[in-house]
């Protein structure tokens, strides 16, 4: 027996829908009634204006770039504990992005250090929901509206997940959602932008149709549609919108399918944390999460190390995540970190991911924890 890491969701009616697009609608490419239909199931279920379905959440974040304006020179504060689209979507416009720390608890951006990293040049705001569990939105929010920056939520794990009532993705300026294989609800690959900032509706429509002003001439509001601004192929296939709708459908359903799985790791190894040989994940007050991952803190990396090949060796698949952007390569050339890392690096160096998707086996679950509690009673 192999226990995979991840495998795509699949609820079982995507054939049908994709099967649908091909036969009756006959209409392969994006905006489509599939793609239509998905964007007002966000609008409506999550309380958003306005929701644009993508071909990435890095696309989606590349639109946000675009539409609040990033020029060379202009500073984003961010964690460095992320995927890189986080931040390329921002130095692709010349920006230069400052990393400030993370909260060991949620690994997420420490709200209590971003108002010392703004200076005259800070833009914009990027905080990233890690695992589906909500920043301190209320804190940034606040800063923001301060020193007058914009916000843009990076919520690619944080689909059906909350912070005090309100969806992630719709509390700032724009949000942004992935829907890739890894993610709770997939298109294989794709994303979508959320439009809070009603001041950003008409251009981001021209910004994903190539720069055009097509969306309004298929509304008939112009006679003919001409090229207006920049802009790029934002759109995903109908194919791929299909897939994600049937998901859609049965969005609570599979919300709580992972849940479920997420309390049966967290009951079963809690007496491993009660011990002080690991930490498991912190879930805020005022936070609903969405089962997006679930992860163990190990003493340190050689722990972490050792752990990993031992669950290899009884066939059981798993991961560490993000290496700091900060430390890499190109973080040296395009970014800085205000301030000291104490926690970035550390923590990161310490979480191990488990075996996480829509529907794994109870069985699969209970063999994880059980190797888990073999290891440390060793």
């Amino acid at each position: 027996m192999s226990i995979p890491f991840n495998l795509p969701p699949k609820i079982g009616g995507e054939e049908q829908l994709i099967y649908k697009v091909i036969s009756q609608n006959k209409k392969l490419s994006g905006d489509g009634v599939f793609t239509k239909k998905c964007n007002e199931w966000i609008e409506h279920n999550l309380d958003t204006p306005k929701a644009l379905l993508t071909t990435s959440c890095t696309h989606a974040l590349e639109m946000a770039a675009i539409l609040i304006d990033i020029k060379p020179g202009d500073e984003v504060i961010a964690p460095s504990y992320t995927f890189v689209s986080t931040v390329n979507a921002f130095v692709l416009r010349g920006a230069k992005i400052v990393f400030i720390d993370i909260r060991p608890d949620t690994m997420n951006i420490d709200e209590n250090l971003i108002e010392k990293a703004i200076t005259e040049k800070t833009k914009v705001i990027v905080p990233v929901h890690y695992a589906g569990v909500s920043c301190e939105m209320d804190k940034i929010l606040e800063i923001a509206k301060k020193y007058n920056l914009f916000v843009v939520e990076d919520a690619a794990q944080g689909v059906m997940a909350n912070y005090k009532g309100q969806a992630l993705g719709t509390m700032g300026d724009l949000g942004c959602f992935s829907f890739h294989d890894t993610k709770n609800y997939s298109m294989g690959e794709g994303g979508a932008l959320l439009i809070k900032n009603k001041s950003f509706l008409e251009r981001a429509e021209i910004i994903r149709e190539k720069g055009t002003n097509r969306s309004k001439f298929f509304r008939g509001q112009v006679d003919k549609y001409t090229w207006v601004d920049i802009g790029s192929s934002y759109l995903p296939s109908e194919l791929n919108a299909a897939y994600l709708y049937a998901q859609l459908l049965v969005a609570d359903k599979i919300n709580i399918n992972r849940l479920r799985t997420w309390n049966k790791y967290y009951e079963g190894l809690l007496s491993l944390k009660e011990e002080g040989k690991i930490e498991l994940p912190y879930i805020p007050s005022g936070c609903t999460h969405n089962g997006h991952m679930f992860y163990i803190k190990c003493k340190d990396m050689s722990v972490r190390t050792s752990l990993m090949d031992f669950l290899k060796q009884n066939n059981i698949n798993t991961a560490f995540h993000y290496v700091p952007l900060h430390s890499s390569i190109a973080g040296l050339n395009y970014s800085r970190f205000h301030g000291e890392d104490i926690y970035t690096t550390r923590e990161s160096e310490r979480i191990l991911r488990l075996p996480m998707y829509y529907n794994i086996k109870d069985e699969y679950v209970v063999e994880v924890i059980e190797k888990i509690k073999l290891f440390f009673a060793k």
